[in-house]
């Protein structure tokens, strides 16, 4: 039992959430920039070979990411390919295909349906022919768990996994929020990696991608990105449809709240006054945008956005970052209009 204990300890410090590496690497900007999210259920995390998506022994997402390849020239939306693992209990079983933002789901896809699930759903936009579309409601949460692909994601997955699921439970959320792992999504150097499909303020689907997150994180998850759809910015990726460049220069513009350790080797808490809310076309300030007070430091102080001592520098700071998001809010606007 003591040989058990010593690994499970040995496999936090290695490849878990004490890992050295952690908050080391900026964050925002690292998530894939695309439009779409297709996710095929296929068996367990635990059963997924390094690279599932190219497996002889696993011919049906072999096949649909092959095909995928194949056409996307002709697929208008840049659309990404993730395996997720089946879970009867939330309503996911095998060869069940999930899509975001549209929100919709397919059941039962087998290998003889591939081409013609793509031709019909993802290259031309319309209802498959062969099966019957399902609206999903509420949240979805992804968390990269597959182990064999890095360790890292195998130890960090599974705990979040069970994190959520126990939090889901308490909150009475079964029906709201589902949870799930998934493939490799990029950047196991960041685990643990999860992504949320969930409504923003206007009720528009957002993916946002989260990395070192760990389990004293999962309940400002929760609370904050899932039920109020305001991204946590100091675990922020970046999101679906939203271009690396424009994320970048929304967290260049904001005061740093930070993604590393300070200077007692602890690692950043959020708090309910950091974050943003999510508007059209992702950010409009309406929360603390300065960084958090950190305890025997002079000279800082909380800024808030509606209120405050106007003759404090910080201020003028602020109202200049508000300037800038909407700067980038408005080009980001005009990206995507000549897209």
């Amino acid at each position: 039992m003591a040989g058990n204990s010593e690994d499970i300890v040995s496999d936090d410090v290695n490849f878990g959430f004490k890992r050295s590496e952690m908050y080391e690497l900026k964050l925002s900007g690292t998530a894939t920039v695309y439009d779409r999210h297709v996710f095929l259920c296929y068996k367990s995390h635990e059963t997924w070979p390094s690279h599932v998506e190219s497996s002889d022994s696993d011919p049906l997402p072999k096949l649909l990411a092959a095909t995928l390849k194949a056409r996307k020239d002709e697929i208008k939306l840049k659309t990404v390919l993730t395996i997720c693992e089946v879970r009867e209990d939330i309503g996911l079983s095998d060869g069940d295909v999930l899509i975001f933002p549209e929100m919709i789901k397919y059941r039962n896809l087998k290998e003889s349906d591939v081409e013609a699930f793509v031709e019909d759903v993802l290259v031309n936009g319309k209802p498959w022919t062969s099966g019957l579309q399902e609206p999903l409601s509420g949240s979805y949460v992804f968390v990269c768990s597959h182990n064999n692909r890095d360790r890292r994601c195998g130890v960090c997955g599974p705990i979040l996994i069970e994190e959520f699921s126990k939090l889901i439970d308490s909150k009475d959320l079964k029906n709201e929020v589902h949870v799930t792992a998934c493939s490799h999504v990029g950047g196991h150097k960041y685990a643990g990696n999860v992504i949320i499909f969930s409504a923003d303020k206007e009720g528009k689907i957002a993916g946002n991608w989260y990395g070192y997150v760990t389990p004293s994180d999962v309940p400002i998850l929760l609370d904050e990105q899932i039920r109020e759809g305001k991204v946590i910015e100091r675990l922020w990726r970046g999101q679906m449809g939203l271009p690396a460049e424009i994320t970048d220069k929304v967290n260049e513009q904001r005061v740093p709240n930070g993604t590393n350790v300070d200077e007692k080797g602890q690692a950043p808490v959020e708090n309910a006054s950091q974050g943003c809310c999510q508007g059209t076309v992702g950010f409009s300030c309406c929360r603390d945008a300065s960084t958090e007070v950190k305890e025997g430091k002079k000279g800082q102080g909380r800024l808030s956005c509606w209120s405050g001592k106007w003759d404090r520098p910080e201020v003028f700071t602020a109202i200049g970052v508000v300037g800038a998001v909407a700067f980038v809010a408005v080009a980001y606007g005009f990206y995507k209009r000549s897209h």
